[in-house]
């Protein structure tokens, strides 16, 4: 999704794009009980809508986060974000991940440029001072393709960032993310729920038809007796975890399990290559920051990549690139500080910083400017805004 995006913003840029993805973006998935979501903060929902995406999204299916509901499991403990004091429609939005493939291929289906080569595998590829070859494997033949610049969008397990050698920094929480959708016996009218336990954060984001998308943050070692239980036993155990506010859960889908780490690369550019999105970094899935993150790295790169073209620059140098680099450290130093110092902060019951912690929520229901500036980080409203996320397209 963050290659499609980046493709999609620069779509009439005047350079040619091709974007090689492996797996088909169909447009005719029909929904399920099971569909996965991306959460969005309202400042990616600018991003897309600058881009001509948004509308669709919200045609196909965009539930609104007006409240967001964080407290401490066990403790007095708890703080409200609401839309209204933000002056926003919504603090953010959940999409079903078949709806952003929809959408997406109806918009690449529509245009010559960018060129989706879908399916296909990306065999090999050189980088030389004046350009990068790759030979890409699509449609059961072999592509031998040329361009001034390589862009890494290939997710955690980044194929490019591997041969390339780039050098990462990575933490693992000794955590996992067990993550379904649940249906509960009370409407959840538009809340999403962040509450944090002793073996990491619980959150419930509102979904469509009545659903929320449950992503439980377990103890490594508790993993494999989590998906051992049966559906019932499971819900019973969720009921403990989370408490009565959306009464009793009465349904729950697949149940998918995923390690979690810290992760950062040591460069984001080279000369011809750049990388973003979750090949550039990975976070905690508290807060969900993660997609949000990768696609500031588009609006950023993209406005990168439209200015240097529009004055005749190589998009491949690394005096352009480097913009990019640079424009980029504050926003993911800001995003790790916050989302990590929320995981470590709430996941250590040692009692003094219990006590701090549940006063520090107490204060900050209690004061607005505090409350204002939580916010803004998480919509993604602080620092210095690209274009996009100001709503201007490019």
């Amino acid at each position: 999704m963050v290659g499609a995006s980046l493709g999609c913003a620069l779509a009439g840029s005047g350079l040619r794009i091709g974007i090689v993805e492996a797996v088909e973006l169909r447009s005719d998935a029909q929904p399920s009980y099971d569909d996965r979501v991306i959460a969005l903060s309202w400042g990616s929902s600018r991003i897309l809508r600058a881009m001509g995406i948004w509308q669709a999204l919200e045609r196909e299916g965009a539930t609104p986060i007006e409240r967001i509901h964080v407290s401490d499991r066990g403790r007095f403990g708890a703080a409200r974000l609401d839309r209204e004091d933000e002056g926003v429609e919504a603090l953010g939005y959940v999409v079903e991940s078949r709806v952003f493939g929809k959408v997406f291929a109806r918009r690449l289906a529509r245009q010559e440029d960018p060129e989706l080569l879908c399916p296909a595998r990306l065999k090999s590829f050189d980088i030389g001072p004046r350009r990068v070859r790759l030979l890409v494997e699509h449609d059961g033949r072999q592509r031998d393709l040329h361009a001034r610049l390589l862009v890494a969008a290939d997710g955690g397990n980044s194929v490019v960032r591997e041969q390339q050698r780039i050098r990462l920094w990575r933490a693992p929480y000794g955590q996992t993310a067990i993550i379904a959708n649940v249906t509960p016996q009370q409407p959840h009218r538009n809340v999403a729920y962040e509450r944090f336990t002793d073996t990491g954060p619980l959150a419930l984001l509102p979904m469509s038809e009545g659903r929320c998308s449950l992503v439980w943050t377990a103890r490594d070692g508790q993993v494999s007796e989590l998906l051992a239980l049966s559906d019932r036993q499971f819900l019973q155990r969720l009921q403990e975890r989370f408490g009565n506010r959306l009464g009793r859960f009465l349904e729950i889908g697949r149940r998918v399990a995923y390690p979690l780490s810290l992760m950062h690369v040591r460069e984001r550019v080279r000369p011809r290559l750049a990388i973003v999105g979750n090949a550039a970094h990975l976070l905690h899935p508290v807060a969900g920051q993660g997609f949000n993150l990768g696609l500031r790295d588009v609006a950023v790169l993209a406005e990168v990549l439209a200015d240097a073209h529009a004055s005749g620059q190589d998009i491949g140098e690394m005096t352009v690139l480097e913009r990019y680099g640079a424009a980029r450290r504050g926003d993911y130093l800001r995003t790790t500080l916050f989302t990590d110092s929320l995981v470590r902060t709430f996941s250590n019951n040692i009692f003094p910083l219990t006590a701090l912690r549940d006063a520090g929520l107490v204060a900050l229901d209690l004061l607005p400017p505090l409350k204002h500036l939580l916010a803004r980080q998480a919509m993604g409203r602080i620092g210095r805004l690209s274009r996009l996320e100001r709503g201007v397209p490019l």
